[in-house]
């Protein structure tokens, strides 16, 4: 019967209907060996409506620590003591270094990550736009740029500059979110990512799975970053940092994580969805099953705050999958 359901749900969404809320429970309802077969489905769809490319993307941590946000997950938290470096905004000539280096490991997108609720500190914005039009000029990758919040007027300014994508999480459902940051509304968010799309700008945002939020809540945070139409979707698993409020939350199991990326996939079947934080510790040897279950992207090289694995490593997962870098 489970797969009945699913080979329908599949045909549905491939026809190019919308599965409703209550299919998609239906879909995240499911045990055993239904899962396989879930994650075959988003496959087809991935594959019908995204290809077989995988794209890649890399960041800087461009300005680290000392953000007077309390999101519980984050090592770069004022409320938590870790051992985060510290700094503050890197030169120009460092980012567009980072962003060369990110070309020549095939990432087709870069991002400017900066700590803090917003870039607020003298000189700090009109240094981001100059480094972003650098990387216009001197690199064939896609500038992006994750600043925290802004107005619709800083994120014209940044499309003139060249940028190509801004990159603001959602990080959980809105019913959640109460328990995840409590010095930013989710309103906020939801601002900011309707003033960078109205000033012209690609949005990508993403989820953080394993907080210790419910099943309900992932398929939440699917129909809200639906309805807001954004045009890639990171996903992260929680890799508890010693120290922040989340250090000793339980983790998903693999396929628990495997099975809301799919549902993520058919919710939003022609989206960029990516795997980027936390894939190492949480997927472990399944890993590779990311893309089985219709991800279509992934971080190359280091993250924020903690360690990913060589760019040759990744690649060769890719193709040994029969798939092609972007």
């Amino acid at each position: 019967m489970a797969k009945k359901v699913i080979g329908l749900l599949e045909e549905k969404v491939l026809s190019g209907e919308a599965i409703t809320y209550d299919e998609a429970r239906e879909l995240m309802a499911l045990t055993g060996s239904a899962i396989f077969a879930l994650l075959v489905a988003a496959n087809a769809i991935k594959e019908h409506y995204v290809g077989d490319t995988v794209h890649l993307c890399s960041i800087v941590n461009a300005k680290s620590g000392k953000c007077p946000e309390d999101c519980g997950f984050c090592a770069q938290s004022a409320h938590h003591k870790t051992d985060v470096p510290v700094y503050s905004l890197i030169s120009a000539d460092e980012i567009v270094n980072s962003a060369k280096l990110a070309e020549e490991n095939d990432s087709s997108c870069f991002g400017i990550v900066t700590s803090g609720r917003t870039v607020n500190e003298a000189g700090e914005f009109d240094a981001i736009c100059d480094a972003t039009r650098r990387i216009r000029e001197e690199t064939g990758v896609n500038p992006s740029a994750s600043l925290g919040i802004i107005t619709y007027e800083q994120a014209l300014k940044l499309k003139e500059a060249g940028l190509v994508k801004y990159h603001h999480n959602i990080e959980s459902s809105e019913n959640f979110y109460k328990n995840v940051c409590t010095t930013r509304s989710y309103e906020d968010n939801l601002n900011t990512i309707r003033s960078v799309k109205r000033a012209g700008l690609k949005i990508c945002s993403g989820v953080i799975f394993g907080l210790g939020e419910a099943a309900s809540d992932r398929l939440d945070m699917a129909f809200t970053l639906s309805e807001l139409d954004v045009d890639s979707v990171p996903i992260n698993f929680l890799n508890p940092i010693k120290n922040t409020r989340f250090e000793a939350n339980e983790p998903l199991s693999p396929l628990e994580l495997l099975k809301s990326v799919a549902l993520m996939r058919f919710i939003m079947p022609d989206k960029k969805i990516s795997i980027c934080g936390g894939r190492e510790q949480n997927l472990r040897d399944l890993q590779s099953y990311m893309f089985l279950a219709g991800a279509n992207g992934t971080m190359a090289g280091n993250y924020l705050t903690t360690q990913g694995r060589s760019k040759a490593e990744d690649v060769r997962m890719i193709h040994d999958l029969g798939l092609r870098v972007e």
